[in-house]
């Protein structure tokens, strides 16, 4: 495992928020990732209030959305992974 995959691994969101197209993942080691909305078509098209009802799963290891049936792992936002859709 290189050391980027294991270093993504030792941190967990701590919280999600919005501007208009992009999504911002706060980080337990007090980094913020940012990453474009067009890289999650789901969020993307979602409104405003389905985007802010979400659940950090798996100990902060993912996020789900329950209204439009999206999770994505914190590894993907952080490596830059394009949803699979």
């Amino acid at each position: 495992m290189n050391s980027l995959a294991q270093k993504v691994n030792e941190v967990w969101a701590t919280n999600i928020s919005f501007t208009a197209d992009m999504i911002i993942l706060e980080l337990s080691d007090g980094r913020e990732i940012k990453a474009p909305l067009t890289f999650y078509p789901r969020l993307l098209n979602a409104t405003e209030k389905q985007r802010s009802n979400y659940r950090i799963i798996g100990g902060g290891e993912g996020i789900h959305w329950p209204e439009i049936d999206e999770d994505l792992s914190v590894e993907s936002i952080v490596l830059g992974r394009k949803a699979n859709i």
